[in-house]
């Protein structure tokens, strides 16, 4: 779709997430995705995230977000309130797969964000949890966002009293994080 190295024309970016998404606990334009905005000023940015979302729920929604956006690149940034409730990680992964097929056949490229749960759900659990966004990235030859919690979670002063959420002062960081993986995916 669009070529290597040539500019980059106007896109589209859904960004189908959660809480971490629809930045929780703040105005929506203090979150990273308003930070990609002012990034990437020639590209029209569709905020799909809500918060507490799950990928069922990601999957429900998104026949009419495809519909209504027509993106040209869908970043999956869900799971970890399937993760948080225990949920299967096979059914977590079906809807994975869904929400990609269906972005693929709306012609939309897709990025997916790693998403991991916290050590206490047990290592077995964890791995198998992150171990599928892994696996999804293989088969479906997507590229994968390494989580990029790991890099905001271990400092109190980035995250919000709940311990879950970053605050106002991690999104920045998130927006440098995110930055390149959109560049890059644009650039496929």
């Amino acid at each position: 779709m669009l070529v290597s190295g040539a500019p980059v024309s106007a896109a589209t970016i859904l960004i189908l997430g959660d809480s971490l998404g629809a930045s929780y606990g703040m105005p929506e334009n203090q979150g990273w995705v308003e930070g990609l905005r002012q990034q990437f000023p020639q590209h029209q940015f569709v905020n799909g995230s809500v918060s507490g979302e799950t990928t069922a729920g990601g999957l429900r929604r998104l026949p009419a977000l495809l519909e209504s956006s027509k993106p040209d690149l869908l970043l999956i940034e869900l799971g970890g309130n399937d993760g948080l409730r225990g949920f299967s990680t096979v059914q977590l992964k079906e809807n994975l797969k869904k929400i990609i097929t269906l972005a693929q056949s709306a012609n939309a490229d897709v990025l997916l964000t790693e998403i991991m749960v916290p050590p206490n759900y047990g290592p077995r659990y964890a791995k198998q949890f992150n171990r599928l966004y892994h696996d999804l990235a293989a088969e479906y030859d997507i590229l994968l966002i390494p989580f990029f919690m790991q890099e905001i979670a271990p400092f109190p002063e980035l995250m919000q009293r709940d311990g879950i959420h970053p605050n106002e002062t991690a999104q920045p960081k998130i927006t440098q994080w995110m930055q390149p993986w959109i560049t890059k995916a644009l650039e496929k």
